[in-house]
């Protein structure tokens, strides 16, 4: 089943320096239609004024995954650690115990970012963080996992969670077929472009979550940007 979540159905909000949409319900007022899938909480899509950004707050037990749409962000933590990550970059926040992180619009166009929560398999674990970029050419024919909690994903940043983050770029004209685990499910944004998927008709910036599907048919109509996260 296909449960087509249009960016004019999202909830929003607005604070002057960040503009925000909810691909997933975030307060009891939001939309009851748009539950957690599995681990996935969160997936928001976010932007960001330049010259501000969030300052030092706190996460513990919990996956956040960034993927840079538009921009640069800058990231500080209290690892330590210290990135500039640019559009088509994604990075990974596994919170475990706790974290102080701080992120901040260092480009000089709006900052416009997807930040996705996910549940961890088992709560505690030292805390860490690690980027990686986006896939840069289009036509690969198959999403590329970014990130994941599964270790048969070799190469991707590893999380605490039972799902993965895949990404992938097509050409207008491009099909792509995506096989699906039976006991899972997933939620796929398109970032950039028109697609269809199983003949679902798609505009930019809409998400659908994917439940009791084997097979994933997508068509770009135009170029697309494509990401997804599979739980399961």
């Amino acid at each position: 089943m296909l449960t087509h979540r249009r960016w004019e159905s999202l909830d929003s909000a607005e604070n002057g320096w960040l503009r925000a949409k909810y691909h997933f319900r975030v307060t009891p007022s939001g939309n009851p239609a748009h539950q957690a899938l599995g681990p996935l909480m969160v997936w928001n899509d976010d932007e960001i004024a330049t010259d501000n950004g969030f300052p030092f707050h706190g996460h513990h037990d919990m996956e956040i995954l960034t993927y840079v749409r538009q921009g640069v962000l800058g990231h500080r933590d209290t690892l330590g650690s210290e990135g500039t990550i640019h559009a088509g970059d994604v990075q990974v926040m596994s919170a475990g115990t706790g974290i102080r992180h701080s992120e901040f619009n260092k480009g000089e166009v709006p900052l416009k970012v997807y930040q996705i929560w996910l549940r961890p398999r088992e709560t505690g674990g030292s805390p860490y963080w690690a980027t990686k970029p986006f896939p840069a050419h289009p036509g690969t024919g198959h999403f590329t996992v970014l990130a994941s909690g599964y270790a048969d994903d070799e190469g991707a940043l590893p999380i605490r969670a039972d799902a993965r983050l895949l990404g992938v770029k097509l050409r207008a004209g491009d099909t792509l077929q995506h096989a699906l685990e039976p006991s899972g499910d997933a939620y796929l944004v398109v970032a950039a472009g028109r697609i269809s998927i199983n003949g679902e008709l798609m505009s930019p910036l809409d998400g659908v979550a994917i439940t009791d599907v084997a097979m994933a048919e997508i068509f770009a109509f135009e170029d697309a940007e494509l990401v997804m996260v599979e739980t399961g």
